[in-house]
């Protein structure tokens, strides 16, 4: 297991392999398919949030208000990142994004902007909604909340111990692309 602390700066990321199993601790910033449809387009991040350096996390959370105005978070699972795929190259080169938490893996632009940039694509378990939500440590704050919704807003997340699996590398490994050949090449041999 690698632990994968705060600052993630491009000299840790590139020392990441496909297949390495990694423990992620310090802010996930989440965004969905308003924020990265937003982004592509030319919009601003709104004041407080910096992705330079960061990590993104294609993530729609459940998260409740306690009675003191705190939010809980009770389920935050990945969602299907191949959605994204329009924005997430530009997304990485314009913000200086360092790593994608997701699901399902990404194409070839986004491979190519991980290996230029210094980026990783980490997929996270689908169905495991709850036990994520747990390496949550606190919710330091909700951006774009009114604007796109609770789960499409950017929720600036502390975690600690969040575990994730390298699928896309900094080097142009794809665990996604090498699974897709070989699925091709056995198909071949039995048609």
């Amino acid at each position: 297991m690698v632990a994968l602390e705060a600052p993630f700066t491009e000299e840790k990321i590139r020392r990441l392999r496909v297949g390495d199993a990694v423990e992620v601790s310090g802010i996930l910033y989440t965004g969905r398919d308003a924020v990265h449809r937003h982004l592509a387009h030319g919009g601003d991040l709104p004041a407080g949030v910096n992705l330079r350096d960061g990590i993104m996390y294609h993530c729609g959370p459940v998260v409740l208000r306690g009675e003191t105005g705190e939010w809980r978070v009770v389920a935050a699972g990945p969602t299907t990142s191949a959605r994204e795929e329009p924005y997430q190259a530009e997304i990485i080169r314009r913000h200086g994004v360092r790593g994608v938490i997701g699901k399902g893996g990404m194409g070839e632009r986004t491979l190519e902007a991980c290996r230029a940039e210094g980026c990783v694509y980490l997929h996270a378990v689908g169905g495991a909604a709850q036990v994520l939500a747990e390496q949550i440590r606190r919710v330091r704050a909700v951006y774009w909340l009114e604007e796109f919704g609770s789960p499409e807003a950017i929720w600036e997340f502390e975690v600690e111990r969040f575990p994730v699996v390298v699928t896309m590398d900094a080097h142009g490994g794809s665990l996604h692309r090498d699974v897709a050949l070989a699925s091709e090449a056995e198909l071949r041999k039995r048609l």
